[in-house]
């Protein structure tokens, strides 16, 4: 009886630090503002007044419309999360439909607060993700790749860097589902060569182990964004 007691202490233990810990976040930073200088911003969205809402607050139109894929990367991601869809707001859901022209690409990027389940529609797709860093600084990161076909379903699993490329002639649409009302999107090119201010030259020579001049280029290039 006394051990069945003490598992169960534990046990009941472990699962209030489970529920003691932060939510979370639904943004890039929720940062503390004094009470006395509080505004409404919360992590995430405040509620509606219930007696407001209406059948439009769950309701978004146009998915069957293909995205304008006539830049650069020849792909448009069209998203459906809580800032196009208020009703998603704290159902940690939403979706994005994907074209890609022929060879378009959906660079290299992380969702840093959710997975990413995709579904092919039309077209071939090269997809890939790229593991985090190893606890063995001698081991490398790992690539996983597939060519997805119609009806194909793959997975990225959340903060990973992945990617999608259309290896076929014609176009591609995916749709895929993602873990969280706002999921986030980091394209790597943009954030390191195309931030606002731009990151120190000295960080990015040392970091990619290049000549200046190389970083200087690819800073002043303009990175796209497809979202």
């Amino acid at each position: 009886m006394a051990v069945r007691l003490l598992v169960a202490l534990l046990i009941f233990s472990f699962a209030s630090f489970t529920y003691a810990s932060d939510p979370d976040p639904l943004q890039d930073f929720c940062v503390g503002v004094k009470d006395d200088e509080a505004k409404v911003f919360v992590n995430g969205k405040i509620c509606k007044d219930p007696n407001m809402v209406s059948a439009n607050d769950f309701f978004f139109p146009g998915l069957n419309m293909p995205g304008n894929t006539s830049n650069p990367l020849g792909s448009k991601v069209t998203p459906v999360n809580v800032n196009q869809l208020p009703g998603l707001n704290t159902f940690g859901i939403s979706l994005v439909r994907i074209d890609y022209a022929p060879y378009g690409l959906n660079p290299p990027h992380t969702h840093p607060r959710a997975t990413e389940v995709l579904v092919v529609v039309e077209g071939t797709l090269f997809v890939g993700f790229v593991t985090s860093n190893p606890a063995d600084p001698n081991v490398k990161n790992k690539l996983f790749t597939k060519i997805l076909y119609p009806g194909d379903v793959f997975v990225f699993p959340e903060g990973l860097i992945h990617f999608q490329l259309n290896v076929g002639k014609t176009n591609a649409v995916v749709f895929a589902g993602l873990s969280s009302q706002n999921p986030g999107v980091i394209t790597i090119a943009n954030a390191v060569f195309g931030s606002d201010p731009p990151i120190n030259l000295d960080v990015l020579t040392k970091a990619f182990q290049v000549d200046a001049n190389v970083i200087k280029y690819l800073q002043s290039q303009f990175w796209w964004n497809i979202d």
